[in-house]
């Protein structure tokens, strides 16, 4: 520049650039807890219960169990319900959430004895009431711990009250709902086989079962027939010996065997080994009947060389004549132990896919062998203690275990069976396989199914409480809820919860433990359990539990004069058995129902839940055992709705697992990115299925926060509240935007309602960086920047207001953390939040569909000009946008709706013509855009050394080097 030229001056501080003290780094993990801070002191959760005329809507939360620190399941199932209570708040609901905990059972119980086999102590040995003080401790801990953890997740509720099952009032109402089910006449005392584990000495239910791979001994065993009755003549056991042949994985159960099934569908046949090896169990000559589809492999596990086929039968019903000795009757030393007969029966669960086609069933352990006794009358044994051991006195395996005492390794029961089997000639074959075996989830130690004295809760049993709306027993109830009354998302869950109800044997009420609600009831001593006055139901005496267990906690009950004070004057204590038994704890938190949503100030009017939250495993847990409960108590679900989510793997889709070191926990997460990122995570995953989690996938997801977070730093940089505009004098680029809106506030309320968050998420996130960023911002950057007081100005500044007000409060029950920043800074002050708003309502102008489709086809234009500047700008012709002038052939229908459109602003060049006659040669077009076409031309005149326009009047305005525009902006 020559010395007599003046400088041009510098405009860059007349520009009307974005202002704001938004950071554009988070900082989330060190902000988050200023803003927990901040939602404490004001008492946001308090305050918008004090909203009137707003309808309650109540996500009632399972309790997890106080044992521990929360894992990324814990995570990801709070956020869930967090989302939900928050999103229905801004609805315009009063949207209660009251957290819980599940203080009572074996998970917290094993925990205490871990504790004492440390320090070499016999829990036995310690006083109950002394040991239940220590689970209650243990809890309470472990819930003050879990309880900041979740807050720090940004999880709203009443945080200063939660529900406890082990509160005196829990107690008193879970004992209620037991006695209710047993004035009921739901209650008896059974002798079934339950899942029973040896380690904790105690029955489990199905839900703290899971199956782990572990080798077990097969073995093929030969029962002697000793008739083979009338249908088959010429078979006698007197002329030529003949055995059935059964296998079986559970050795040990073969003292406690009472019969054989067949199934009534399979061809079964007589064979004989006409050639084995010296050393072989099985002999030449020996006859064996099998299935005819199993019998070659019998033979290879056996090690036979050669065998004949003798004669087959007429069909599957002959067996049923047959009669077997057990292969122990007879042995010297067992006299009369199994001198028995040993029937065989038809069993629809037998079937020739593996085995001999004879399946041992032996009544004391099996559920299938257990039917099969009770319909034919078989005894039930009592071989197996509460260890897993062999009563003292059964010859030959008295006092040997199934399992080692730490539940690691097998114990001796099962060598010492097979040996004697062995000695007696009853062994054919063995094999080590591996199966699939039913493990306590909390010990990790195999279960067994075993024969204990249990209580019951018939579900088939007429109730006879009045409430048969949905039928007479708590099965029909159940069934009709499941598809009445409860709506599932998914629609699968319906399926799951319907089949396992449809399925199910009665409920096993039982525990043999000491921490939790004991069974509330008395036996009379010298009666049967099926007699009518076995048991005591007085509603005096039930009274006069709950009065104390109100006041002193289910402690009362294992007090010293405890049976004399509740039987009261009525009855002699010494007539009486007081059962110590504790209910399964899946009774516990199937009547939270009752003690919250019944019992609290902030519960419902009607002891029924919107909505139950929980991952899949529930549907055989607390989904399960809440509605049995809820049947038997209150005639129905105690739930409206059930949202069911899956299980969180890691990038590989691995189950995640301590020993192979895939785990992530929350608070990892929450110190290296914060809890908006995790947060962020579970609204993008599908929850409904198994999903997936870790390093890459959170880099990524902190990606979406980075560019969503663009976004608003730049809405909150260049919005006003001041003097808004009118919609109706509004640009039609401000107008489309709203009617944006309006189409979002349809679609984001409506994903709400339907528990969609990862629709939300998406649908906000496409808005925000795909319409505003990409779109809407681009374009009127100029105009923000570089216009004056101008309606186009002032109409966008008004839209990102609009903007503000509503992503904030769309994306506050997702982003809880980072919209309270950005509510903030528009809205300041100590009493401010953005979690006191409801999501704004769309004004009905702003939908426009003749608008939205006309812009519709303005897009699809500008995308072909774009693309042609692109081009360009490949080849170098332009630098940047602005120095292009192109020409744009189009339809003249088209080009009609570009008239009143200031196209050059739309596609940011500095000038833009519109042609309807042919383009030239090499014009740029995209295939998919027919009748659109591009001509390049550069722009012409000086360059605006404000707005950086090229146009032919810079420079002949009263400022230098400046456009019309910029002149009249800066006065």
């Amino acid at each position: 520049m020559s010395a007599e030229t003046p400088e041009t001056p510098d405009y860059k501080s007349t520009l009307n650039l974005p202002q704001t003290e938004f950071p554009m780094r988070a900082g989330l993990p060190k902000r988050e807890p200023g803003w927990l801070e901040h939602w404490a002191r004001i008492g946001v959760y308090d305050r918008l219960r004090e909203k009137e005329g707003r309808t309650p809507f109540t996500l009632h939360d399972g309790p997890p169990y106080a044992n521990g620190n929360l894992h990324i399941g814990h995570a990801l199932n709070k956020t869930l319900k967090d989302m939900v209570v928050r999103s229905r708040q801004m609805m315009g609901h009063d949207a209660r959430y009251v957290p819980g905990w599940d203080c009572h059972g074996l998970p917290i119980e094993w925990k205490i004895e871990e504790a004492y086999r440390k320090k070499g102590r016999d829990k036995d040995a310690v006083d109950v009431v002394e040991f239940r003080q220590e689970c209650r401790d243990f809890a309470a801990g472990w819930v003050d711990v879990q309880r900041e953890e979740f807050k720090r997740l940004g999880i709203t509720g009443n945080w200063a009250d939660p529900y406890l099952t082990m509160d005196h009032h829990a107690e008193a109402v879970i004992a209620a709902e037991f006695q209710t089910f047993l004035m009921n006449g739901l209650v008896y005392q059974g002798s079934k086989p339950v899942m029973w584990s040896p380690v904790e000495k105690t029955a489990l239910a199905e839900a703290e079962v899971e199956y782990h791979d572990r080798q077990v001994d097969a073995v093929w065993v030969k029962f002697p027939v000793v008739d083979f009755g009338a249908h088959t003549e010429g078979l006698s056991y007197s002329e030529k010996p003949a055995s059935v042949v059964i296998w079986t994985t559970t050795p040990w159960t073969l003292p406690s065997n009472r019969a054989i099934c067949y199934g009534p569908s399979i061809t079964y046949a007589l064979y004989e080994v006409t050639s084995a090896g010296n050393d072989n169990w099985a002999k030449a000559g020996d006859r064996f009947v099998l299935a005819e589809a199993l019998a070659e492999g019998f033979f290879e596990a056996a090690r036979v060389l050669e065998y004949r086929f003798i004669c087959g039968f007429a069909d599957a019903s002959s067996c049923g004549e047959f009669v077997c000795a057990h292969p122990l009757r007879g042995t010297d030393g067992a006299e009369g132990e199994w001198d028995f007969d040993v029937p065989l029966l038809p069993g629809d669960h037998v079937t020739d896919d593996a085995g001999t086609g004879f399946v041992h069933t032996a009544p004391s352990h099996g559920d299938d062998d257990y039917q099969i006794g009770q319909t034919h009358g078989l005894p039930m044994t009592y071989n197996i203690e509460a260890d897993g051991s062999f009563r003292a006195d059964l010859p030959f395996f008295g006092g040997q275990y199934i399992l080692s005492r730490d539940g690691k390794k097998p114990g001796g029961a099962n060598k010492a069976v097979i040996d004697k089997l062995v000695e007696v000639g009853a062994l054919l074959a063995r094999k080590r396989i591996t199966i699939s075996d039913a493990h306590s989830w909390r010990s990790k130690a195999p279960v067994i199914r075993l024969n204990r004295p249990q209580w019951f809760a018939a579900i088939d049993r007429a109730v006879g409480d009045g409430q048969d709306s949905y039928g007479e027993t708590v099965r029909q109830r159940a069934l009709t809820s499941i598809d009445e009354l409860v709506t599932w998302t998914p629609k699968t869950g319906r399926n799951r919860l319907y089949s396992m109800i449809e399925n199910r044997p009665d409920w096993v009420l039982s525990r043999q433990r000491a921490w939790g609600v004991p069974l509330t009831c008395f036996t009379r001593k010298g009666t049967k359990a099926d007699e009518p006055n076995f048991l005591l139901r007085d509603p005096a005496v039930n009274a006069r539990i709950i009065e104390a267990f109100e006041a002193e906690g289910a402690d009362a009950w294992y007090q010293p004069g405890a049976k004399a004070r509740f039987l009261g004057n009525d009855y002699d204590p010494e007539e009486w058995e007081q059962v110590f038994d504790i209910l399964d704890v899946w009774f516990d938190s199937g009547s939270t129902h009752a003690f919250v949503l019944r019992d609290r100030a902030d519960g419902t009017e009607d002891g029924i839940a919107d909505v139950y939250l929980e991952g899949t495993d529930q549907h055989r847990g607390w989904f399960h055992s809440s509605m049995l409960q809820g049947c038997g108590t209150k005639g129905r679900a105690p739930y409206r709705a059930v949202v069911t989510h899956g299980f969180t793997m890691d990038e590989k889709g691995m189950k995640m697992s301590k020993s192979i070191g895939n785990t992530i926990a929350p608070q990892d997460i929450v110190d290296q990115y914060g809890a908006d990122i995790l947060r962020l995570w579970v609204a993008q995953v599908d929850y409904t299925a198994d999903h997936r989690i870790g390093p890459e996938i959170l880099k990524g997801v902190a990606d979406s926060y980075r560019r969503l977070r663009n976004t608003m730093r730049f809405m909150l940089g260049s919005m006003t509240d001041e003097a808004p505009l009118d919609t109706l004098e509004m640009p039609e680029l401000e107008r489309l935007v709203l009617h944006r809106l309006s189409e979002l506030d349809v679609q984001v309320r409506d994903a709400y309602a339907r528990y969609d968050f990862a629709e939300v998420f998406q649908a906000i996130f496409q808005f925000a960086t795909v319409d505003l960023s990409a779109f809407y911002f681009d374009i009127r950057k100029d105009a923000l920047y570089c216009d004056g007081d101008t309606t186009r100005r002032r109409a966008a500044r008004t839209v990102l207001s609009i903007l503000h007000a509503r992503l904030t409060t769309w994306l506050a029950p997702i982003l809880p953390f980072t919209m309270e920043e950005v509510w903030l800074e528009v809205h300041p002050g100590d009493d401010s939040s953005v979690h006191l708003q409801d999501f704004p309502e769309a004004a009905p102008q702003w939908r426009d569909d003749a608008l939205a489709e006309k812009w519709a086809r303005i897009r699809k234009v500008r995308r072909v000009v774009l693309g042609a500047l692109e081009a360009a700008r490949r080849d170098k012709a332009i630098g940047a946008s602005l120095e292009a002038a192109p020409t744009v052939h189009l339809d003249a229908e088209t080009a009609a709706i570009l008239e009143d459109v200031a196209f050059e602003d739309i596609c940011i060049t500095s000038a833009i013509s519109v042609s309807t006659e042919a383009a030239p040669d090499g014009a740029f077009a995209l295939d998919d855009t027919p009748g659109v076409a591009v001509a390049f031309a550069q722009a012409e005149g000086g360059k605006c050394q404000r707005c950086w326009k090229i146009l032919p009047d810079v420079g002949h305005h009263g400022h230098d080097g400046v456009c019309g525009r910029c002149d009249a902006a800066l006065g």
